[in-house]
């Protein structure tokens, strides 16, 4: 994700070059010292160990102005590294005690970009795309006009596209099992709620195979009228003429 290690750098610029130490710095390192020692770690792509020691400035140092920097770098550290749960975790404990911070904004724009990251074929479980989908809304909402904005605008289409997908792939399982009823109210959900998405053709194609296997011709109808004023040269609507056509004979 180019945009969010571009966006990291800001957060990046807290970093200061280490000194030499004494004994005992070494053995009670200082907020700002275990910082950097993370911060180090980050850039030699040691995420886990630069995540563990990011928590430790917070367990060691609480009250310090490191210890806020702290969880914000701890969760993208845990973000390069994969480990989007614990990336979550991180970044709520962050958004639950330092509302106000300036960095707010990155903070939930994190969030939604560990969900986006997760985001799987549509032949798998979406509890993650919509968990996606709220949290690049929440960005939306809160911080308009900002880059975060701006980015999860974007990826919401892409998110809607899976979400109406799982629906796509169900009711086709619906059909071929011949269960109508409930084959036709999953491609009704992509018609009603994911219109701008790519499954919008073939949806309203189905509804007009089904409303006619229901024996709902009047139905069907109004769905190929949807179909064909919308999509005039679509081969959907090339298939579902035939089926009207074949109504009438």
């Amino acid at each position: 994700m180019k945009k969010l290690n571009i966006l990291f750098l800001s957060l990046a610029l807290a970093f200061v070059a280490s000194c030499s130490s004494t004994k005992e710095e070494q053995l009670n390192p200082s907020a700002e010292t275990l910082y950097n020692q993370a911060y180090e770690q980050l850039q030699q792509t040691s995420y886990k160990k630069a995540a563990q020691t990011f928590e430790k400035v917070e367990l060691e140092h609480p009250y310090s102005k490191w210890a806020v920097k702290a969880k914000l770098m701890g969760a993208y550290a845990y973000y390069k590294n994969g480990d989007y749960d614990d990336a979550v975790i991180s970044i709520d404990r962050f958004i639950k005690y330092h509302p106000g911070n300036k960095d707010i904004a990155y903070a939930y724009y994190m969030k939604a970009i560990c969900y986006y990251d997760q985001i799987s074929d549509v032949t798998k479980d979406q509890s993650n795309t919509a968990r996606a989908m709220v949290a690049l809304e929440q960005v939306i909402i809160r911080f308009p006009g900002t880059p975060y904005a701006q980015d999860a605008s974007m990826k919401i289409a892409l998110t809607n596209d899976h979400l109406a997908g799982k629906e796509m792939e169900v009711g086709r399982y619906y059909l071929g099992q011949k269960n109508y009823l409930s084959s036709l109210n999953r491609f009704s959900t992509v018609v009603n709620n994911y219109q701008t998405t790519s499954h919008i053709e073939e949806a309203l194609y189905r509804q007009v195979e089904l409303y006619t296997l229901l024996g709902l011709n009047g139905e069907a109808a109004k769905a190929y009228r949807v179909l064909e004023y919308n999509y005039p040269k679509s081969t959907w609507t090339m298939q579902a003429v035939k089926i009207i056509n074949h109504q009438q004979d």
